[in-house]
């Protein structure tokens, strides 16, 4: 019970402000909204935090990075074998959430107008051609630009850049990678410092949202919870096992599922891809795959392979697409969603602590909601979380599997017994 308090402490104290302030809401209908101001606070330090934070972490995350102790074809094959899976959890997602609404709304632009902030700055809509309007997402004409939260692709842009350009500097940019390890360590400390207000901020936010649009947008988080679980369990089960057998035939399935509750466990317990991967490795190991590429591939999967995760992002797009009312049948539409969902993971599930903050505002920047909407989507990160990390860590596993095929061909189980 004491592991389970100090692995679940903040998501249970989290949960549970959010359902008093559910009742707080319902009880109190607008009368609720007087604790508003104290949910504003919360999203003003969450959003003064995201300019700094995703410079800092991601500047300092690929500056940091060290080069796998193989490259080549096995490098080649973990980017070819990541890709094709999180394509897979993508689509899945979307499949699983196209035709149900998250949460029933009779007026989504009145919600929409209610979360948009003072600092919201109102976009023209001019006529550009496609390489007119990726320029202005990934770019901005004014280094001083960079420092709103309106530009949030082009500082992720600018911060991968100059990390890389750090990189390519080397031992020159050592002493400014230094002093940016520590700026982001602070800035870590600070974020930490926030989430100890988070219960009354996001209790706060809830009670105000459900006073002013009623109990839907409470039954909506239950919905989507349960529907994320539901999902969950099928992908773990059934794709996982599809994987096995595309790696090793039933002798893969066997193998894996023999060896793959450690790792399934351990996720559950900790709510943690980074504390998973010393059990995960040996999970690989165990299975039959070569230790250079279970060490590998497992280390990088932590960071930038979560098939949880993207799951994750497309439930929360589509809670906010149901939300605002907002219509994304036709092709245009449907892609718009996998893409943005993809980017938002591809590119920032490699950032440490944050990453989430992160790519929440990635979602809303590039669908075009107000940052009023930030909260919304903390708090479905916060219910899907066991559940997520599971796919998360299991999916490194499997993709283990995958890799070790390619690279070692159809007999790789039995190379690895020969090498023991």
């Amino acid at each position: 019970m004491k592991k389970f308090w100090k692995n679940y402490k903040s998501t249970i104290i989290l949960l549970g402000a959010i359902i008093v302030g559910a009742i707080v809401g319902v009880i109190f209908k607008e009368d609720a909204k007087v604790v508003s101001p104290l949910g504003d606070l919360f999203l003003n330090l969450l959003l003064v935090i995201i300019v700094p934070l995703i410079f800092l972490t991601i500047s300092t995350s690929i500056a940091k990075m060290k080069e796998p102790k193989r490259l080549g074809k096995i490098m080649r094959t973990i980017v070819g074998v990541f890709v094709f899976t999180s394509l897979i959890a993508v689509i899945i997602g979307f499949v699983s959430t196209y035709y149900i609404d998250l949460v029933d709304t009779t007026d989504g632009e009145a919600i929409k107008e209610s979360l948009v902030l003072d600092s919201d700055e109102e976009v023209e809509d001019i006529e550009l051609n496609l390489l007119g309007r990726t320029v202005e997402a990934i770019s901005v004409n004014d280094f001083s630009k960079l420092l709103s939260k309106d530009n949030v692709i082009a500082i992720v842009i600018f911060s991968i850049m100059f990390g890389v350009a750090m990189r390519m500097a080397k031992e020159k940019a050592e002493p400014l990678l230094k002093v940016l390890i520590s700026a982001n360590e602070v800035i870590l400390k600070f974020v930490h410092i926030i989430m100890y207000y988070a219960p009354i901020g996001l209790g706060c936010y809830f009670a105000s949202l459900v006073g002013t649009f009623g109990a839907t947008i409470a039954v909506g988080y239950l919905k989507t919870f349960i529907l994320y679980t539901v999902v969950a369990v099928l992908f773990y089960f059934i794709m996982y096992t599809v994987y096995a057998y595309m790696a090793a035939g039933k002798r893969g399935v066997k193998a894996f599922w023999k060896n793959a509750i450690p790792s399934t466990v351990t996720s559950l317990a900790t709510c943690s891809s980074a504390a998973c991967i010393p059990v995960n490795v040996e999970t690989s190991k165990k299975i039959g795959v070569s230790d250079d590429i279970a060490e590998t591939i497992i280390p990088l999967g932590t960071s930038f392979h979560k098939d949880g995760s993207i799951i994750g992002s497309v439930f929360k797009i589509m809670f906010l697409v149901c939300l605002f009312g907002t219509d994304v049948s036709g092709i245009g539409g449907i892609g718009k969603v996998l893409i943005v969902a993809l980017i938002a993971n591809l590119l920032i599930t490699a950032v440490p602590i944050g990453g989430g903050t992160i790519s929440e505002t990635l979602i809303i920047s590039m669908m075009g909601y107000p940052m009023g909407a930030l909260p919304i989507l903390t708090i479905i990160a916060a219910i899907i979380d066991p559940p997520a990390t599971m796919l998360n860590v299991v999916g490194d596993a499997s993709s283990s599997m995958l890799c070790a095929r390619i690279v070692d061909g159809k007999d790789w189980m039995d190379k690895k017994k020969k090498e023991d």
